[in-house]
């Protein structure tokens, strides 16, 4: 059985690992004003970061459309695929997983199983390896379902924010339960798990920078692991350091860059992580 892996490109898994493991991405739309681009294709990471805060209007975000998943669905079943993967955002954060959904109910020729992760960036990236790896080593689909149906309960994405004002901007902020006021002033940790958004007021960046790493001693010991960053690779390299010894020794780690179909709601500037907790 020939198991193919497809996702959006909020995955923010690294090119090369994309190609690697032949993963298929699908572009969601960053739009500015009344222009929209394709995310990764007409819109890269570091043109969107370096231009964010002189944007004549800020960025709104969209869904690709049906036929997009459509099409990526039917490449893997034209290179062989016998069954087919889909891999998405949460749907508390964007209908994405929907559209696939419409889309997978459009293919006969294979089983198409649409994965709404309950979470986002590497948090999705990490699930999508576990797949992937499973399959490498001839695992069923229904065996690679239910470990990552599993692996998805015990994932974790968690972040400093620069800012509150981008989340502002977007109108994400009554999305999650917070007012605004003194909160444009805090250094905010953000964290999802299981579909479920938490936002943590923290009064400095030090102590944002203290209690994150609480956050990651908490889910100790890990299965996977990896850093996460909205042009912020400066802040990545200092968190580091001091997180040396709560992450898995034996794994290759990686890190992402954010997607700015997330970063026009979170900003420049965010840094943190995506694991997988160990049972």
């Amino acid at each position: 059985m020939e198991i193919k892996i497809v996702a959006d490109t909020t995955i923010d898994l690294p090119e090369e690992i994309l190609k690697q493991e032949s993963i298929e991405t699908v572009p969601l739309y960053i739009n500015i004003g009344t222009q929209s681009f394709l995310d990764k294709i007409e819109m890269t990471r570091a043109n969107f970061y370096e231009n964010l805060s002189d944007f004549p209007f800020h960025p709104t975000t969209a869904t690709p459309g049906i036929d997009s998943f459509v099409r990526a669905y039917q490449k893997q079943i034209d290179e062989g695929a016998t069954a087919i993967l889909s891999f998405h955002i949460s749907k508390e954060l964007s209908n994405t997983v929907d559209v696939a959904r419409v889309a997978a109910g459009r293919i006969d020729k294979v089983p198409v199983h649409v994965i709404d992760t309950g979470n986002l960036s590497m948090g999705t990236g990490l699930l999508a390896q576990l797949a992937y790896r499973m399959a490498e080593s001839g695992e069923k689909v229904e065996e690679i379902l239910k470990a990552v149906a599993d692996a998805i309960k015990r994932t974790y994405t968690v972040a400093v924010l620069d800012t509150l004002e981008f989340l502002r901007r977007s109108g994400r902020l009554t999305a999650i339960q917070f007012g605004l006021g003194s909160l444009l002033f805090i250094k905010p940790i953000i964290r999802m798990q299981n579909s479920k958004i938490d936002l943590e007021r923290i009064r400095t960046r030090q102590g944002a920078l203290h209690r994150m790493i609480e956050i990651l001693e908490s889910i100790q010991p890990l299965e996977e692991f990896a850093f996460v960053h909205t042009h912020a690779l400066e802040k990545i390299d200092q968190f580091k350091t001091l997180v040396v010894d709560l992450i898995p020794p034996d794994k290759e780690i990686l890190t992402g860059e954010v997607t700015p179909v997330i970063g026009a709601h979170i900003g420049p500037g965010a840094f943190g992580f995506s694991a997988i907790a160990a049972r």
